[in-house]
């Protein structure tokens, strides 16, 4: 198993590793790595592999194996591939990730902006998107925007805490999604808090430390998805 240095911080930006294993269609299985895998809408990330020679292996994704457990660097066309015991140094596009971070903060603001159920959502490089089970309710769009905006330059501390799976089960209105549960089974999950109780819902993903980091934002287009679902879009203003 790949420690996940992500999940303890974010900011990490470049870590030693070993590598581990080559999976069968090539992919890089490192002993520990600061490469977030796609996973609960948020994309992977990007960057290169250092070798001790000064040499880069170029990472085009990040995923997860077959298995959902095994974190798989996915080369470049083409790249070079290092020997199972190799060491190198894992530098991740940083900007690109940074702005990941802060759309996905934002969507957790959206999610308070509208307290609707979430029957999807995609956080992009600089844009992401919600969609909400809202039926016949009215969106006001400015009023929408302003309350995420006001929430982001609050400068409420974004924070990471743990719960076992049955305390989740006792309190099933800490889950947002609908489409989408929260991985269990490892007995905890993660939650993520924003202030002392602005949101807190469980989420693996990657998240800015503190609102005002979001910056300000923008509505996008706002979509109806079928009968019931509207599809909101954020942006990043900078």
């Amino acid at each position: 198993m790949t420690t996940p240095l992500f999940r303890e911080d974010a900011y990490l930006r470049t870590c030693e590793a070993d590598v581990a294993s080559l999976n069968e269609r090539g992919g890089i299985v490192l002993t520990r790595t600061v490469f977030y895998p796609t996973g609960g809408g948020q994309p992977g990330d990007t960057g290169y592999l250092e070798l001790d020679t000064g040499d880069r292996i170029e990472i085009a994704a990040t995923v997860y194996d077959a298995d959902k457990k095994t974190i798989v660097h996915v080369p470049a066309e083409g790249a070079h591939l290092p020997e199972t015991g190799t060491r190198v140094t894992a530098h991740i596009d940083w900007p690109r990730r940074y702005r990941l971070m802060r759309m996905h903060t934002a969507l957790h603001l959206l999610s308070v902006a509208l307290p609707f159920p979430v029957t999807g959502g995609q956080i992009g490089d600089g844009e992401g998107r919600l969609d909400f089970d809202m039926g016949d309710e009215a969106l006001d769009k400015t009023a929408v925007i302003d309350k995420v905006n006001a929430l982001a330059a609050g400068d409420y501390p974004v924070s990471a805490e743990w719960i076992t799976d049955e305390d989740l089960e006792a309190n099933p209105d800490l889950v947002k999604t609908l489409s989408v549960k929260p991985p269990s089974g490892s007995g905890t999950v993660r939650l993520i808090r924003i202030g002392g109780n602005v949101d807190l819902q469980p989420c693996g993903g990657t998240h800015v430390s503190r609102t005002s980091e979001v910056g300000p934002l923008a509505l996008g287009k706002v979509e109806k998805k079928g009968k019931q679902n509207r599809r909101v879009r954020l942006r990043l203003e900078v």
